[in-house]
């Protein structure tokens, strides 16, 4: 069980109690977002072990073309906890064959229980094959995506979620047209990230754009995504916006008691204070025997490492030792450099904001022509052979 920690913040209260995917409550109204190489089983069981079982927990993306060529790394990393329900899978595509294909294959042998398919991805290997966040500006393919992956999913009962940004950039915003076209085509809630694909994960997330999709989209839950970095951001973002929920990415990052915080923010009790550095060090050490649980001791230490300065950010420990948790190879050192740490250490305050990638804005990436005709349906050549967790 994860440690506890003393609670000193006074409570929030929240306009929302709960949403549904589906048949699924999401109750408190929190979703972790998928993010590749990160929410694997054993972070998103560390999370769950923080919030509520009855939040929504989603697996990294994965490809449809994968699926369909049984690619062994996919099936690897759509590996789930026993006990997690819903199963929550999120899918990538460009083209609606592949994911009739891929979502027939997952409601067949009952391979997950909620889809949410990724059109927010800003990185340029997947603009520049028109996949991503560049994809809603075709609506006419978007629509045939979506629509392709809910009436695959719906004999196995599997309801589908999407999720984009507000659009390319600043001259071609399309989230009003996703989010009615995704409604209309039978997704069950739209989440959206309230950049651009040119803003990347840099500046502020524009979150007066989540409440216009409020505004636009009327019959299915409405979630908000970005800059929530902590419980209080979160209840902010559903008071300003009146969206449904929230959607956590970066700032969970070496952070998963950050879900132990929203889930009493949305329940109206008071917000714990930050951990101590020795139950940091715990958390840590969950985390790499839950890793080890998963692929094995080798991988899964190796696969820790990067979340290492997360976990460690703002406490005083050291050069040397920082250095030493970044290049661990094994449980027994973990356990050695937790036992040098100053475990009465509190929280530090410049722990808390922006975690992970932010960058800077650019150009966004696309197929030649790709904005001359946003009618048209055409897949564009090779738009998958991207490597599965990109």
């Amino acid at each position: 069980m994860a440690p506890t920690c003393p609670a000193s913040l006074e409570p929030v209260s929240s306009a929302v109690s709960s949403f549904k995917i589906g048949p699924y409550p999401v109750n408190p109204p929190v979703v972790l977002a998928p993010m590749a190489g990160i929410t694997n089983v054993a972070f998103r069981q560390l999370c769950r072990e923080f919030g509520s079982p009855t939040s929504l927990y989603v697996c990294e993306m994965v490809t449809a073309r994968a699926i369909v060529e049984r690619d062994s790394k996919t099936l690897e990393m759509m590996t789930f906890g026993d006990d997690e329900s819903p199963r929550s899978l999120q899918l990538y595509s460009v083209d609606p064959k592949n994911v009739t294909d891929a979502v027939t294959i997952i409601a067949a042998e009952g391979l997950a229980d909620h889809l949410d398919m990724n059109f927010g991805c800003p990185v340029p290997k997947v603009t520049r094959k028109g996949g991503g966040a560049a994809l809603p500006y075709k609506r006419r393919l978007f629509a045939e995506i979506v629509r392709a992956a809910v009436r695959a999913a719906e004999p196995a009962g599997i309801p589908v979620t999407v999720k984009f940004r507000i659009g390319i950039d600043e001259d071609n915003h399309t989230y009003l047209d996703a989010g009615r076209i995704a409604e209309s085509e039978g997704a069950v809630a739209v989440a959206l990230h309230a950049r651009t694909a040119a803003q990347r994960y840099s500046g502020q997330a524009d979150w007066s754009h989540i409440a216009r999709l409020k505004e636009a989209v009327t019959t299915v839950p409405v979630l908000g995504n970005g800059d929530i970095f902590d419980a209080t951001d979160a209840i902010k973002m559903v008071e300003q916006t009146g969206c449904d929920g929230v959607v956590v990415g970066r700032g969970c990052l070496g952070r998963p008691w950050l879900f132990r915080e929203l889930h009493a923010a949305f329940t109206g009790q008071e917000i714990p204070a930050g951990p101590s550095l020795g139950e940091v060090a715990a958390i840590l050490h969950r985390h790499a025997t839950l890793l080890t649980a998963h692929i094995g001791e080798d991988k899964g230490v190796r696969d820790l490492r990067k979340h290492m300065a997360w976990y460690l950010r703002g406490f005083p420990i050291g050069a040397d030792i920082r250095r030493s948790f970044a290049m661990v190879s094994t449980l027994t050192e973990i356990e050695d450099l937790i036992a040098r740490l100053d475990h009465d250490a509190p929280y530090p305050p410049d722990a808390e904001g922006p975690r992970g990638r932010q960058g800077s804005p650019g150009r966004v990436v696309l197929p030649e022509g790709w904005l001359d005709d946003p009618e048209d349906a055409a897949v564009p050549e090779g738009a998958e052979l991207m490597h599965s967790g990109g």
